[in-house]
């Protein structure tokens, strides 16, 4: 999935009134019993988290084990909250080695003893009764005696019961023959569910399903119908799958070769969206069993699962479609499965529809057959074997264009206004779909590849195996209006969604915390297949400033290791991020540029081959290297160093005669002892590179694998200068120490002698170690003076995302004055680049780029006359009605002039309403948000959520923008927090939107008071809000604002 352009406790956790029924291994009848008994007692809450949340070894069947030791009456507690009941099982089971260790056992069992000896402490009451009903008090004597007694009966109770089962150590209890800790919940009708955990039992695998579906576009409903054919592991009597949101009115069983379906119950446990099939009898190893379950739903109105779309067609009468988005979690609300990504199986779908829409899905169709009067039904060829997540369908009244390419139909599906559009997405996806075939030595193993126009969808897109679900603006190319950066970010979209038809579709991560093989893959791959087919869009420049960014992300506290331990839902959709698909790119990149590219090739030819219809892990992806370097090299020695360890390393280089030390640490913001502690002592292998002064050439590359905490190179000569991290291949931060001055010195002499990359690396390393305290702003400053020779856009841009970060920090601080001496720097380096700008669309796609870049940003400072050029060809194209054409590739900046004035914003209010160019949408979009007029941006973010005028598919983009101006950013913040319920609601928590939405609306706060109104705001929301990873990011960030503002503002007051 394209993303739009730690693992945390449980989600039960944050119910602080969890209660525990106790019973030994009841039967079935039993187990339901236990609601009806009276006495109730609460546990601590540590110890129900302690035993709720290990990994428990799987569960031997309730109701086939009958009631070793049943408990009396007055022993079994219990108290029901909401629609959950948590039991806690006992029984004689031997643990395995690998299970973890159950600490609160004893404690559980100690506490059980108390319980019993307090009925105890009942009957035997230390206060006599008088014949009139009252108390007399005991003696002092008759007090102690009786505690005495009381405390030495408890002891030995707990002593005999306990020690002879437990040898203590400081790991904690090991158990023989101990008793084994289960949870079960209470399911939506009382009685209890057979399953306690959030992954799905492996005693049931799927092998087919077949789908059948109607919706309803008139009703905005759903019926459908599914039969699933699933072998049993493990001899069991349930088989639990996932369900959400879905009325189930029918449950049938069939066993292989049988003919009769039996009627079975259907338990519902809403908390973990699973469902439980009671079988009538046991279900054998081996054995095949088909289950049918009949439901209904709703269309969604979020941007999961079965969801519905409406939009105006070329006579503006509102017309509704309906389409899929499953990953990572949403199949199961269009249809009940075994929704993890590796349980794989076939697919058979069916679609009833109108006889006057189309229907898409994975597979080609096979037939279509008429149902009812104007009802057909559509049915599909049998899928390949997948996970869940990649099942999709669309029901639309669509049109398309077409052309084969080694046995395979490519087609681009658009609504039919949108159609002029999709030629060039077309010729894009053909070209990238034998490059591909070409290298990976894999042909793409569907006969159809459909890339879809979806008029309102969250993500970029999202690739579905044969059906790839696109945003309108990463897919449709307008000639008159799409700029050389639009086209750019369509070639990117294309080619990602392409490589995971290889990387996530035939090869799947086994679970969500390798989600980085699927998207740092398909990431890697976009940007390798985008250099190697379209050089002339410098690719690798965005590449550059994309990692840049995740670094900043990774720098911090907050941060994750690219693959970390998930579980719930919102952990699951916060992996959707930067590090996984950015620094996993970015690791690949450095692997392949240490390994060579031909060795690297080889060991991801083998990777897919060896994995192919399957799932993998991170341990597979180096396995299948180390075949390729047969000892030479251990890559998962080296990898394993980066993906299981948040953060990246600093890498200080002292240069002493032909000697160079080099000194690893790990870069981190906001040093704090106790992360410190563990972190100072951690190794990566970094595979080093460098060049120096006697040979500065690519070919000249230079390489050394840093595997201890320092080392010292020794050059065969003195060199003038060096540089290490070639074009900035390796995922670390350079520090050149005593050095600074002299790279400084080679910029401004002859800054060609190091590649553009090697440039804008320069001047993103200094600014990070001058916000670290380990180089000064000064220094930072003194390095991008010789800017005013420079040409190249990787660097400009840096320089300019630099210096943006500090005016705009100055700005919100109420540093006017001091921002306009930022921004006054910022014109005497550009400034001459900026009048050299042409407002049209000629030069090279880079050039183009650069141009919209300066003069977006010119226009917005009313920096030289941008802002009057702009505004002059605005009110022309205004006078025009909007007929005459401008530039695509400065027709942002225009807007945005445009929309500075109220008649200016209204008319282009106006105009995106009848636009039919989705990439001109998105410039007035921008301009729209750039307004200073506070009512109007209040308006555009209200509207937008409701999704009336403007789709909300665009609030993060507006929430972005908006946060950028001086009296945007605290409108921002106060949407959010007065929304967030909504906001979560349409977005889901966790989501890469909400992400985006937290991280633009707090990024711009550098005060103490802002710090305590973040933190104070989410705490006061569920624990699911306040442990998202993105919310402490969020505080991270203010609080590194804070530190960089104390540290700075004098210096920059001294220096500018």
């Amino acid at each position: 999935m394209r993303p739009e352009c730690q693992s945390y406790r449980d989600s039960l956790m944050g119910r602080t009134n969890q209660t525990l029924s106790l019973c030994r291994f009841p039967d079935r009848g039993a187990l339901d019993s236990v609601t009806s008994q009276r006495d109730r007692i609460q546990l601590p809450r540590n110890m129900i988290e302690n035993s709720m949340f290990e990994e428990e070894p799987d569960v031997v069947d309730l109701a086939k084990e009958p009631c070793l030791h049943p408990l009396e009456p007055d022993e079994v507690e219990y108290e029901p909250r909401s629609s959950r009941l948590l039991v806690r099982g006992l029984g004689e089971h031997e643990i395995d080695d690998d299970e973890e260790d159950y600490e609160s056992s004893a404690k559980l069992l100690g506490m059980s003893f108390m319980n019993r000896s307090s009925g105890l402490r009942n009957n035997m009451s230390v206060y006599r009764q008088n014949p009139n009903g009252s108390c007399s008090v005991p003696s002092t004597r008759t007090m102690v005696v009786c505690t005495v007694v009381l405390v030495i009966a408890v002891s030995l109770i707990m002593a005999i019961y306990l020690l002879p089962k437990c040898t203590f150590s400081k790991e904690g209890c090991h158990k023989k023959n101990h008793t084994m800790e289960l949870i079960y919940p209470l399911a939506t009708n009382g009685k209890l569910f057979p399953w306690a955990k959030i992954r799905l039992p492996p005693d049931v695998v799927p092998l087919h399903y077949d789908l059948v579906l109607q919706p309803n576009l008139t009703t905005l409903k759903f019926a459908g119908s599914v039969k699933i054919v699933v072998n049993i592991i493990h001899v069991t009597w349930k088989i639990v799958l996932h369900s959400s949101g879905l009325n189930i009115t029918k449950a049938t069983i069939t066993s292989a070769g049988g003919h009769q379906a039996k009627s079975v119950e259907f338990l519902e446990y809403p908390l973990h969206d699973q469902i439980a099939v009671m079988a009538p009898e046991a279900l054998l190893v081996g054995q095949n069993y088909t289950v049918n379950i009949e439901y209904s739903s709703n269309l969604s109105d979020t941007y999961y699962g079965f969801y519905k779309i409406s939009y105006k067609d070329e006579n503006s009468k509102q017309r509704w479609f309906a389409a899929t988005q499953f990953e990572p979690l949403a199949a199961r609300s269009a249809f009940p499965c075994f929704d993890e990504p590796a349980f794989k199986a076939t697919f058979l779908i069916k679609i009833k529809r109108d006889e006057k829409l189309s229907t898409l899905s994975n597979m080609p169709k096979k037939a279509t057959t008429p149902v009812t009067n104007g009802i057909v039904q559509d049915e599909f060829f049998v899928s390949l074997k997948m996970s869940t997540y990649l099942v999709a369908f669309v029901v639309a009244d669509l049109k398309n264009i077409s052309r084969e390419t080694n046995g395979s139909l490519v087609s681009v599906y658009a609504i039919p206004q949108h159609l002029n559009q999709v030629g060039y997405a077309l010729n894009t996806a053909v070209k990238l779909l034998e490059f591909y075939q070409k290298y990976f030595f894999i042909n793409y193993p569907l006969e159809k590849l459909d890339l879809v126009a979806i008029p309102d969808f969250q993500s970029g897109a999202m690739e579905n195996w044969g059906l790839i679900t696109f945003r309108e603006t990463t897919l449709l190319f307008d000639s008159n209006t799409s700029s050389a950066r639009d086209k750019k970010l369509i070639t990117a979209v294309i080619a990602h969604e392409l490589a995971h038809q290889w990387f996530g579709n035939l090869v799947t991560m086994e679970w969500w915390n390798d989600l980085w093989l699927n998207e740092g893959f398909a990431t890697f791959m976009e940007y390798f297949a985008m250099e190697e087919i379209f050089p002339e869009l410098h690719s690798d420049e965005d590449l550059l400033n994309l990692i840049f960014k995740a670094m900043m992300k990774d720098s911090l506290n907050s941060s994750h290791p690219v693959s970390s331990a998930v579980q719930s839902s919102e952990q699951i959709e916060e992996m959707f991020d930067a590090l996984s698909y950015i620094k996993g790119a970015s690791l690949l990149l450095m692997l392949k540029h240490y390994l060579t590219k031909d060795v690297f090739q080889a060991g991801i030819e083998v990777y897919l081959h060896n994995h192919n219809y399957g799932s993998a892990q991170s341990d597979d992806l180096w396995d299948s290297m180390n075949e390729i370097t047969n000892g030479t090299l251990d890559v998962k020695k080296l990898m394993k160093t980066w993906i299981l360890h948040k953060g990246f390393p600093l890498v200080t280089v002292v240069r002493k005669g032909k000697n160079i030390s080099v000194q690893q640490e790990k870069f981190l913001y906001r040093v704090e002892p106790e992360n410190w502690t563990a972190d100072a002592s951690y190794l990566w292998h970094i595979p080093l590179t460098y060049i120096t002064s006697s040979c500065n050439f690519t070919h000249c590359t230079n390489a050394y694998l840093l595997d201890q905490k320092s080392a010292v190179i020794e050059l065969p000569e003195e060199v003038e200068w060096i540089k290490f991290n070639v074009d900035m291949n390796g995922y670390y931060i350079v520090h050149y120490a005593e050095d600074w001055k002299t790279l400084i010195d080679l910029l401004k002499k002859n800054h060609t002698a190091l590649s553009p990359k090697d440039r804008a690396n320069l001047i993103n390393n200094i600014f990070n170690l001058a916000g670290l305290g380990k180089e000064s702003l000064e220094k930072a400053f003194e390095l991008i003076d010789y800017l005013n020779k420079e040409s190249s856009t990787a660097p400009l841009t840096q320089a300019l995302f630099q210096l943006s970060l500090i005016y705009s920090l100055l700005e919100k601080k109420g540093e006017q004055q001091l921002a306009a001496r930022v921004m006054h720097r910022i014109e005497h380096l550009l400034g001459d680049k900026i009048d050299q700008q042409r407002w049209t669309d000629d030069g090279t796609l880079s050039e183009r780029e650069l141009r919209s870049t300066l003069l977006a940003f010119a226009c917005t400072h009313n920096m030289r006359n941008c802002r009057a050029t702009a505004t002059e060809m605005f009110e022309k194209w205004m006078k025009s009605n909007g007929t005459m054409s401008l530039p695509s590739d400065v027709m942002k900046a225009i807007f945005t002039a445009g929309a500075k004035s109220s008649n200016g914003w209204e008319f282009l209010l106006k105009m995106y309403s009848s636009s039919v160019s989705e990439a001109e949408k998105s410039k007035m979009i921008e301009a729209l948000a750039s307004t200073e007029d506070v009512r109007k941006l209040i308006w555009l973010m209200q509207n937008c959520l409701e999704g009336e005028v403007i789709r909300a598919q665009e609030l993060s983009h507006i929430i972005a923008t908006i946060s950028q101006s001086l009296p945007g950013y605290l409108l921002a913040w106060d949407f959010v927090k007065e929304n967030w319920e909504k906001l979560t609601r349409k977005f889901h928590l966790g989501s890469y939107t909400i992400q985006n939405i937290i991280s633009s609306s707090t990024s711009q706060f550098a005060t103490k008071a802002h710090l305590l109104e973040v933190k104070s705001f989410f705490e006061s929301k569920s624990e699911e809000s306040s442990q998202l990873r993105c919310v402490k990011e969020a505080i991270d960030t203010i609080q590194l604002n804070i530190q960089w503002m104390e540290r700075n503002l004098a210096k920059l007051q001294e220096l500018l």
